[in-house]
């Protein structure tokens, strides 16, 4: 049962093909057939099935799956911690962070800590919420940059920052604004801020429009174009409310109060520790608990 076998199966899992998963993990498809085979016979259970020409993981595989992605994230999360305890100037850094977090806040401070830091070896994965919480969960990230962490989750928070969720318009569209008329410019499903304006709208009782974009960028966009009003970070659209782009609309219990949160596991690696100190240098950013 080894390494290479379990990248196997997740990469499977990932990909849905073994054609895509040999692309991925640059092997041939008899080598992802051989592995996946032998993983069987090591766990004496079915893994896949046959689904036409394809492939399917049984239930049995999507369930040992998800435990080969925690062990690999584990072995990895191992390999940065001791990487990082012998140099974390030398170590590695695996950063997840959702789309806003990675568009307006991570930036600079990536930039500042790299100039500091050259030798750290910095990886990025930019998702919705769901997805860079389940990264953390699966050991497969570091340290998460996002809102609230589940209550769920196992896990640390180790600074914050203030974020305010503010409703914006172009002006003419301000100027007509109806909250049950106006349409309302979204993410998709599974981002934080979609949640937040569904829940606002919901406890408001009002239904408007809606209008659903796939980017953080395209709903800033789309707003200014007067597509309609949209919930988003002040950070996020500071530079249109500058240019007259883009207004704040008065509405009731607005803003929001939505911090960011820098959250690691149960036991950060000393690299992720450099990057936390790092990061509470940086203006706004404070330790939980402090002024």
């Amino acid at each position: 049962m080894t390494e290479a076998r379990l990248r196997t199966l997740v990469a499977l899992s990932d990909t849905g093909s073994v054609r895509a998963a040999a692309l991925r993990l640059y092997v041939t498809e008899s080598a992802v057939s051989a592995a996946v085979s032998a993983l069987t016979r090591d766990l004496g259970v079915p893994l896949v099935r046959r689904v036409g020409r394809g492939v399917r993981l049984t239930p049995a595989g999507t369930v040992y799956a998800g435990y080969a992605r925690q062990v690999l994230g584990l072995l990895e999360e191992g390999r940065a911690a001791a990487r990082g305890a012998a140099d974390p100037g030398h170590g590695t850094l695996r950063l997840a962070a959702v789309t806003t977090a990675a568009d307006q806040i991570l930036p600079e401070l990536l930039a500042s800590f790299r100039t500091r830091w050259p030798d750290v070896e910095l990886t990025l994965e930019v998702g919705p919420r769901r997805q860079v919480w389940s990264s953390l969960a699966a050991h497969e990230a570091d340290l998460v940059l996002a809102g609230r962490p589940p209550s769920d989750a196992a896990a640390t928070v180790l600074a914050t920052r203030p974020n305010e969720l503010v409703v914006v318009g172009a002006p003419d569209v301000a100027d007509g604004f109806s909250p049950a008329r106006t349409p309302w410019v979204m993410r998709e499903p599974g981002s934080g801020t979609r949640a937040s304006a569904d829940a606002y709208l919901a406890e408001r009782e009002v239904a408007p429009p809606r209008l659903v974009l796939g980017s953080n960028g395209a709903v800033i966009a789309g707003a200014a174009a007067g597509l309609g009003v949209a919930l988003v970070s002040r950070d996020a659209v500071g530079a249109e409310l500058a240019a007259g782009r883009l207004v704040v609309i008065d509405m009731p219990g607005m803003p929001l109060d939505r911090p960011w949160h820098a959250v690691a596991g149960a036991a950060p690696t000393p690299t992720t520790l450099l990057f936390v100190r790092h990061l509470l240098n940086a203006p706004a950013w404070t330790a939980p608990g402090s002024r």
